[in-house]
């Protein structure tokens, strides 16, 4: 009986071994483009839910020529054309994580570019009102978004230094080309409690990220954020 119970023994544990021998280890899962961004963002220090998710969520290379689109999930600005950029994910993020919007939050930009920033903040669930001066780019961006199904941002080529009055208050203003200081009709269309993220300082030069928040008693408080450097700001 001694000798049987043995035997049983061996022939179970050969069984585990030839099973153990022949499990197959599930391949690695490679993370996507997208979602590799959205981690180096953390570790950057974005941590606004909404925001990241967003990022997450827009095509950054349907953005982009062709020509850079091996690029596009890179942290970096890349040429868009005509001398003008799409900014570095992670300035998108801070911008947007600083302007601190809400679903049905109306937003005023300046500098519609590729439309990258625009379908960010659409993605949060804000109605985008986004002004671009190079008629050109304006038209491309606008392409884009609507084959893109971004219905919530209205687009115009106009001149980003007055703003778009017959649409205002705005409960955001985000500027994305750099005037040498604030242009005040922007801060005259910014709501009670809104915000404005713009950077500000010289053509050519190191400028300023600026926070701005509108009190309830009309007057504005300003937070330096971090030294950027952004295309200038041209009236039309």
């Amino acid at each position: 009986m001694a000798t049987a119970a043995l035997l049983t023994a061996v022939v179970l544990t050969a069984g585990l071994a030839c099973a153990e021998a022949v499990t197959v280890q599930e391949p690695a899962v490679t993370e996507s483009p997208h979602e590799l961004l959205v981690r180096h963002l953390e570790r950057q220090g974005i941590e606004d839910a909404r925001v990241l998710e967003a990022m997450r969520a827009v095509p950054r290379h349907e953005f982009v020529p062709e020509s850079v689109r091996a690029y596009a999930y890179e942290d970096r600005p890349l040429p868009i054309g005509l001398q003008q950029t799409i900014s570095q994910p992670y300035i998108v993020a801070l911008m947007t994580e600083l302007l601190a919007c809400a679903p049905g939050d109306r937003v005023l930009e300046i500098g519609t570019g590729s439309g990258y920033q625009a379908a960010v903040l659409a993605e949060i669930g804000c109605e985008v009102f986004t002004i671009e001066i190079l008629a050109e780019l304006g038209a491309r961006a606008a392409k884009t978004l609507e084959r893109l199904g971004y219905d919530g941002i209205h687009t115009r080529v106009g001149d980003g230094y007055q703003g778009w009055p017959e649409e205002a208050p705005f409960d955001g203003v985000i500027v994305t080309a750099a005037p040498e200081s604030i242009p005040e009709a922007l801060v005259r269309q910014l709501a009670i409690g809104g915000r404005m993220v713009i950077p500000v300082g010289p053509t050519g030069g190191v400028q300023e990220l600026l926070l701005l928040r509108k009190l309830e008693d009309g007057n504005i408080d300003e937070q330096a954020v971090i030294p950027v450097r952004f295309v200038p700001m041209v009236p039309r």
